[in-house]
């Protein structure tokens, strides 16, 4: 049961991470910047934006792809522990602009990237 409450977790995640990053590697950074949640991104370079996109579109693959794949699984829980750094970023950015709803949301998915990580580490790691 909790394999299947992982998988589900992984591929809740993964959708998450897909949107983000194509919305920060495609969408125009003006348009990004006036989007809700956005504004954030014109405090920060092009650069910066569409590598954190490109990060997050990683993230999506490393998610699912090493588990469902069987080539090094393990990618799957580290994968989670490095969106959980992502998220106390993100936090720390939303909050600083007194974004409180989007801080919430972002606990939400870093709590959601901690149980995964856990599950895979330590409940229900991938064997072989």
């Amino acid at each position: 049961m909790v394999n299947i409450a992982l998988w589900i977790a992984a591929g809740l995640l993964a959708v998450v991470a897909l949107g983000g990053g194509v919305i920060k590697v495609f969408v125009p950074p003006q348009k990004l910047a006036a989007a809700p949640g956005g504004g954030w991104t014109a405090d920060f370079g092009v650069g910066f934006v569409k590598t954190l996109g490109v990060l997050e579109l990683l993230a999506a693959a490393g998610l699912v792809l090493p588990a469902a794949l069987g080539i090094a699984p393990v990618l799957v829980p580290v994968t989670a522990v490095c969106w959980v750094l992502l998220m106390v970023g993100a936090m720390i950015t939303h909050g600083r602009r007194g974004e409180s709803a989007f801080v919430a949301l972002n606990l939400i998915y870093l709590a959601l990237a901690a149980f995964i990580a856990w599950g895979r580490f330590v409940v229900e790691p991938f064997t072989g």
